[in-house]
C-alpha cells in the first residue's frame, strides 16, 4: 500500500485577519501543485468556555477565536484542485443529521471527482453536544447509527435503515458519491471495544488519538487487522494515519529535517499516512508554497 502524505491545514484561529480568510484557498491550491496528497481540516461546530477539558495537551485557539465549517471550505476548495484528496481530522459527526450529511458529503464527492475521505470521531466538548439537544453521553451509539445510516444512503436507492436514533424506509438520497463503496470512512479514537466492532464494521482508517506513541499505534494497528479478519474483511487496504513526530532544533524551534527522520519508525509500527500540521513548520501563508514543496521532496525521499 502507497504511504501518502497528509498535510493539516488550520481552517481556525488568526492565520488570517478578518476579510481574508478567502485567501485559505490559495493554500489548498499550493499544497495540490506541490504534489500534497491529501489536506485535511478539523472541526468544531460551536465552541464552550471550557477549553482546559482537552485532554491532549493546550488548546490552540481561545473560544472566541473564528472555527470555519470544514466541509464548506473543502467545498470551496475542490474546484480550484486537481488531484489533492480532501479530508476531515476530524468532523465531530454525530452533530449534524445522517441524511442531511451523507447528502452533503456525496454532493462534496461529486464536485471534486472522488477526492473525499471523511475523518469522524465523537469529540470531547459537552457544550457541542448540549447546544445541539444531544445526549453527549450517548455520543458512541450516535456515531455508531449515523456511520451505518451513511453506508446505506451511499449505497441503496431506495434505502432502508433502522437504529436507535436514525430510521428511514423507502428514502433515496442523490447523487451518490463517485468512488465505488462510498465516501472512504476514517475513525478517529482510542480503540476500547466498542470502537474496534466500529471500525472493523464500516471504517476505511483509524486516526489514533493525539499524541499516541509508536508502540500504541503499533498495537492498534495489529489489533485492528485481527479485527478486520474476523469481520470478514481484507485488511490489505486499511489505512492508519500516524502524526509526524516533531523533533526541535537547538533553539527549541521544530526542525523539518530531524522530523521527518521519524517516519521510518512510523511506518514500521503499521502507518500507511503520515500527517503533518502545517503550522508546526510554517506560520506565514506567504511561505506556505515553498514549504509544501520542500516537505513533499523530503518526504518522497523517505518513503521510496
Amino acid at each position: 500500500m502507497r504511504v501518502t502524505l497528509s498535510v493539516g491545514l488550520p481552517n481556525f484561529g488568526s492565520l488570517f485577519p478578518p476579510g481574508e480568510w478567502r485567501r485559505f484557498i490559495d493554500l489548498a491550491r499550493a499544497a495540490d501543485d506541490a504534489g500534497v496528497d491529501r489536506i485535511v481540516l478539523v472541526d468544531h461546530v460551536v465552541m464552550g468556555p471550557h477549553t482546559d477539558a482537552y485532554q491532549w495537551g493546550r488548546f490552540p485557539v481561545p473560544p472566541d477565536a473564528p472555527w470555519f465549517e470544514p466541509l464548506t471550505m473543502l467545498a470551496a476548495i475542490a474546484p480550484v484542485t486537481e488531484t489533492v484528496r480532501l479530508a476531515t481530522g476530524i468532523l465531530v459527526a454525530p452533530l449534524r443529521p445522517a441524511a442531511l450529511l451523507a447528502k452533503t458529503v456525496a454532493t462534496l464527492d461529486v464536485l471534486s471527482n472522488g477526492r473525499v475521505d471523511l475523518g469522524v470521531g465523537t469529540g470531547w466538548q459537552r457544550e457541542e453536544y448540549a447546544a445541539e439537544g444531544l445526549d453527549f453521553d450517548g455520543r458512541g451509539a450516535l456515531l455508531d447509527d449515523l456511520m451505518g445510516a451513511l453506508r446505506v444512503l451511499w449505497r441503496d436507492s431506495p434505502a432502508a435503515y433502522s437504529s436507535p436514533s436514525v430510521q428511514f424506509t423507502e428514502t433515496w438520497c442523490e447523487p451518490k458519491p463517485v468512488q465505488p463503496g462510498g465516501v472512504p470512512l476514517w475513525v478517529a479514537g482510542t480503540l476500547h471495544r466498542r470502537a474496534v466492532d466500529r471500525i472493523a464494521r464500516d471504517a476505511d482508517g483509524w486516526i489514533p488519538i493525539m499524541g499516541e506513541t509508536v508502540e500504541g499505534i503499533a498495537a492498534g494497528a495489529a489489533q485492528l487487522r485481527d479485527a478486520l479478519r474476523a469481520a470478514g474483511r481484507d485488511p490489505a487496504g486499511f489505512a492508519v494515519q500516524a502524526p509526524l513526530r516533531i523533533a526541535r532544533d537547538d533553539e527549541k524551534h521544530p526542525d523539518l529535517g530531524r522530523s521527518i527522520e521519524s517516519i521510518p519508525e512510523l511506518l514500521s509500527a503499521g502507518a500507511t499516512n503520515i500527517q503533518v500540521p502545517m503550522q508546526a513548520f510554517c506560520r506565514e501563508p506567504a511561505g506556505a508554497p515553498a514549504f509544501f514543496a520542500d516537505l513533499v521532496t523530503r518526504f518522497r525521499a523517505a518513503t521510496t
